[in-house]
């Protein structure tokens, strides 16, 4: 996020940044169906977050809780976090033995600018979910991890 009027611009600290992430995650997204938060809340430096996705209606992936793990390394927000299925989930932009979403296979990631957020991640997510590729793929039984 940049702020400033006339041509200049500040550049909001990583730090800050995850703090306005973590405000808003903890308030809840939306329709309630994306969630994320922090793993530790004593790690200062704001690495490890958790997300949740409730699966869209009219998908193989109804009803059904996903969770995954974001990781903000040192150069978040100007890199994207990396994103992991924690829950087995059969989806084309995902890695089939580790859970990874692939980069070059999600365009959100692919594409990552500097205003994109953990929230932007888990609702593209979900509506990757929805997509014709996506919405009738055969599921692994509900409840298994990677």
């Amino acid at each position: 996020m940049t702020l400033g009027s006339g041509g200049s611009s500040v550049v909001v600290p990583r730090n800050f940044r995850l703090l306005e992430e973590l405000e808003r995650g903890e308030k809840g997204i939306g329709d309630g169906t994306v969630s994320y938060g922090m793993d530790d809340g004593d790690d200062i430096y704001m690495r490890s977050w958790t997300g949740t996705i409730i699966g869209p209606h009219n998908t193989v992936h109804e009803g059904r809780i996903y969770q995954l793990k974001l990781f903000c390394d040192k150069d978040y927000p100007e890199k994207p976090p990396t994103v992991r299925f924690h829950s087995r989930v059969n989806m084309g932009c995902v890695n089939h033995e580790t859970g990874v979403v692939e980069p070059k296979k999600f365009g959100l990631l692919a594409n990552w600018q500097r205003e994109y957020t953990m929230e932007d991640i888990l609702t593209q997510l979900k509506k990757e979910m929805a997509t014709s590729h996506n919405r009738k793929l055969v599921q692994p039984p509900e409840g298994t991890c990677f």
